[in-house]
């Protein structure tokens, strides 16, 4: 979690149109992705991770649909633990007081986020297999 925000709410002004809303949302992303590196483990092995996998994907000698579908299962886990980190925030950010809804709702992420990397692991069983076999 990032204390230093506490309290703040940078937004996008409502009258801001065209390029310069896109530069500030894109700014607003970045700033979500240094957050999740910096305060989220889970999501700094997972960028690990991505810089081997995407790599390797685009060296196998498979088809461009394979190295699509096996870069997407990477990116997916990241979306994922994003939203996950997300979730847990705002949950962290109502009450460090343990809740019986508190843990529902900080179980489900990490149920999203361990169903994602089942995923990872069937795309790339499955295209690896069928590229090889």
């Amino acid at each position: 979690m990032i204390d230093s925000m506490e309290g703040e709410s940078p937004t996008v002004p409502p009258h801001q149109t065209g390029w310069r809303r896109i530069k500030s949302a894109f700014c607003f992303s970045l700033d979500g992705f240094r957050a999740c590196y910096t305060g989220e483990e889970a999501f700094r092995q997972e960028v690990w991770l991505a810089t081997f996998l995407i790599p390797l994907s685009m060296l196998l000698p498979i088809s461009a649909l394979s190295t699509a579908l096996l870069i997407a299962s990477v990116l997916l886990v990241m979306i994922v633990e994003i939203l996950n980190s997300a979730v847990e925030t705002v949950v962290d950010r109502i009450s460090k007081d343990h809740h019986l809804l508190s843990k529902k709702a900080k179980d489900m992420g990490s149920a999203a986020v361990f169903l994602s990397l089942v995923n990872l692991t069937v795309v790339w069983a499955s295209v690896l297999w069928t590229e090889w076999n």
